[in-house]
């Protein structure tokens, strides 16, 4: 149980990173919030490293895979998320956002290595981060007015992504403050899908005796 619930939420989380890179592309965007995208670059670029280092495992061989996802993604927020910020953020000012955020993310891993050790300090990490994005989701889908550079199949996704990890660290794992967090994430991953269905274009169907097509007030 616990290898299959390891494969699904390496499956889901590609599918966040992969859709995120698609949808960065298409909206001429970034689809990871960049505090979060600081972060999971760095936890993946750390522990993807030690995977290759120690000897690859199943969840190594997906911190290797997310990793080069995330190379992609990062190059989106470079490209595109100046125009995300107001007019008195320079390029220059920007670029030196970028650099303090990409020092701190890896100085705050680093530091829980060396208070917890490898293994725990990856589980915790990993899921601080991963409610810090469940957040950040939220607060993007509000600061853009709605769902651009989002999709629906990135916060299921990560939803999946992330549930499965909490049943094998928080539940097998006996960890209630990994369980905890988890089940947060769930909670505020739940309500961000809710925003992005409930933002969805509709298709309106055609009064009731009205032809296909027809538009009421026009000759």
């Amino acid at each position: 149980m616990i290898l299959f619930l390891t494969i699904v939420s390496g499956v889901a989380w590609t599918v966040v990173y992969i859709d995120a890179i698609r949808v960065g592309f298409r909206d001429r965007s970034y689809a990871i919030p960049a505090a979060a995208l600081g972060l999971n670059f760095a936890w993946e670029a750390i522990y993807g490293v030690r995977s290759l280092a120690t000897g690859i495992t199943v969840q190594g061989f997906f911190n290797v895979a997310w990793g080069l996802a995330d190379v992609a993604i990062v190059y989106t927020f470079l490209k595109f998320g100046r125009a995300e910020l107001p007019a008195w953020v320079t390029r220059r000012l920007f670029i030196g956002w970028a650099i303090l955020l990409a020092t701190a993310s890896f100085a705050v891993q680093l530091l829980f290595v060396a208070q917890f050790g490898w293994d725990a300090a990856s589980r915790y990490t990993a899921f601080l981060q991963n409610l810090l994005m469940s957040g950040l989701f939220i607060a993007m889908f509000v600061a853009r007015g709605g769902s651009r550079g989002q999709t629906l199949l990135i916060a299921a996704a990560k939803w999946i992504g992330t549930l499965a990890p909490t049943f094998v660290f928080g539940w097998y794992g006996n960890s209630p403050l990994i369980l905890g967090v988890g089940l947060l994430c769930s909670v505020f991953d739940l309500a961000y899908l809710g925003l992005l269905w409930r933002s969805r274009p509709r298709r309106h169907a055609p009064a009731a005796g009205l032809p296909t097509g027809y538009v009421s007030g026009t000759s």
